[in-house]
């Protein structure tokens, strides 16, 4: 089992001691890198899931992968974490247009989109990377079913997104909405195009992100 480093173990020291976790609103810097490792027993499981569509995307064309997709594997290639894949039973069109029409109709009813899989041993991560595109400025409603899917008290929540522009576009606070009992980080949001035409660089990116928030695995 991979472990993380010792910031996001400190939290769940804390919960299980009984004293309050770090408010939601702000993630907090990680602690001296120095520190001792902890036991496997002290560590906490990472899972991370994302959402992603290939096809005709903006700016990109159409692509075998989806940024969101492309950025969940450069996390796990770094870090050796569970991937688990939200998938929907009924597929989205391949023709970024049509997407869009669908997306929109999802968005106006609210609606929950079916999922195909399930994550068999959600009870078993403490730490959740969160991954999506922003669709008409939010998250897909089908990340909304995988949020209301499964019982997040106590874990602690790591969004992170591609966009076009409209960076997170306020979907944390939506996730702080959805999953009150959860500790909801600030996100990271990353240009989608830059996942298809300059992947060494979302790489960076995701390596300060994991190091800054103490998720990097002990070497």
């Amino acid at each position: 089992m991979k472990r993380v480093k010792p910031a996001v173990l400190l939290t769940f020291s804390l919960l299980l001691g009984g004293c309050s976790a770090p408010a939601p609103a702000a993630s907090e810097a990680p602690a001296d890198p120095a520190s001792a490792a902890v036991s496997e027993e002290e560590s906490g499981r990472v899972l991370i899931a994302y959402f992603s569509r290939a096809g005709e995307n903006w700016e990109v064309g159409n692509v075998a992968k989806g940024n969101t997709q492309i950025a969940a594997e450069i996390i796990a290639e770094e870090t050796g974490y569970d991937l688990f894949r939200i998938r929907t039973v009924r597929e989205y069109p391949l023709s970024y247009d049509e997407m869009l029409k669908v997306a929109e109709e999802e968005q106006k009813n609210n609606e929950r989109p079916a999922l195909r899989d399930e994550a068999g041993n959600f009870a078993d991560y403490d730490i959740i990377l969160l991954g999506y595109p922003i669709w008409w400025g939010d998250m897909p409603m089908a990340v909304y079913t995988f949020l209301e899917s499964y019982d997040f008290a106590g874990k602690t929540v790591y969004p992170f997104n591609t966009h076009a522009g409209s960076g997170e576009a306020g979907t944390v606070r939506k996730i702080r909405e959805v999953i009150p009992d959860a500790d909801v980080h600030d996100g990271l949001a990353i240009t989608g195009k830059d996942t298809q035409n300059d992947p060494d660089k979302v790489r960076g990116i995701l390596q300060d992100w994991l190091r800054e928030n103490g998720l990097q695995v002990e070497e």
